[in-house]
């Protein structure tokens, strides 16, 4: 536990509140949904049966209010795993350290925080419109190379058989990712009824994802083709998106649950698309929603 956090490590504004974020303590729910745009923060707080704080900062839009008995937050945090570094650890300070004082607070605060999110799907059972929920997260992005983490015995056996599995292809990936799951808790109880999977975190769109437009990738679209196979127990690589293994990781290290649900807008392997997106995600907004309301 640090003593002290001086003004260049917690910067707080003139206001009392966080940098970035724009937040005070008490700004601040117990569960926390965060969602990449920021257009869709007030979809989401038009379903809470209160709204009593309004801020936004950059592409951080946040809106706390109400959900039945449940103080909750909606926060945008724009796009890819740099972004989620910002609002998670803005957000765990927000809760776990001391402003006055500048240290970490004894007692510490778990959150409870669900992403709703837009992905491709990687299987072709998976269809467009259909809600995934990620039982694990796949890091193609390099966050969690900066932090000192532990990966549990079940995420180096993921990461183990991956590399295995790479072997018996005769593929030699680039990338060397990190694997780390989400809360079971979160999971059993949100994600119960939906497809589950291990969910592929790029940080960039088009080369990452195995996109190329005009510039050329060192990341083979072969890869991709090889995903479809790949299995730990019953799991698939079910989708791919920028943001759910920095969700996972850094709420590994700072003790909170998380889960990413999102609807599959694009099957990469059917190179279809969402007919009407907006009715899509507006269905997994109304569907978490729901579940929030029920955890106990």
């Amino acid at each position: 536990m640090k003593d002290f956090l001086p003004p260049s490590e917690l910067i707080v504004n003139p206001d009392g509140s966080i940098y970035h974020l724009n937040l005070r303590p008490e700004d601040v729910g117990d569960y926390i949904i965060t969602v990449g745009d920021q257009n869709r923060v007030a979809r989401v707080s038009q379903h809470f049966d209160e709204v009593t704080v309004r801020k936004e900062k950059r592409e951080f839009v946040t809106h706390t209010g109400r959900l039945g008995n449940k103080r909750i937050t909606v926060i945008s945090t724009g796009i890819g795993p740099d972004n989620i570094d910002i609002v998670l650890n803005e957000l765990d300070a927000l809760v776990n350290i001391d402003f006055e004082a500048r240290k970490e607070k004894a007692v510490k605060k778990k959150l409870a925080i669900i992403r709703i999110g837009t992905t491709g799907g990687l299987q072709p059972e998976n269809d467009v419109d259909d809600i995934i929920c990620s039982s694990a997260a796949m890091g193609f992005d390099n966050l969690m190379s900066f932090y000192e983490w532990q990966p549990s015995s079940v995420e180096q056996q993921l990461e183990k058989d991956w590399h295995q599995f790479l072997e018996k292809q005769h593929y030699n990936s680039p990338i060397l990712p990190y694997f780390v799951e989400g809360s079971q808790k979160l999971l059993d109880h949100i994600g119960a009824d939906y497809a589950q999977g291990i969910t592929i975190t790029a940080p960039g769109f088009y080369g990452p994802q195995g996109r190329t437009l005009r510039a050329t990738t060192k990341l083979s679209p072969a890869i991709f083709d090889h995903l479809h196979d790949f299995r730990f127990g019953s799991q698939k690589i079910t989708n791919l998106e920028m943001e759910t293994s920095a969700l996972y990781g850094l709420s590994r290290i700072l003790g909170h649950d998380a889960l990413s649900c999102s609807v599959i807008l694009a099957n990469r392997s059917k190179n279809t698309f969402s007919a009407n997106p907006k009715a899509a995600v507006d269905n997994l907004i109304t569907e978490v929603l729901k579940r929030i309301a029920e955890l106990e």
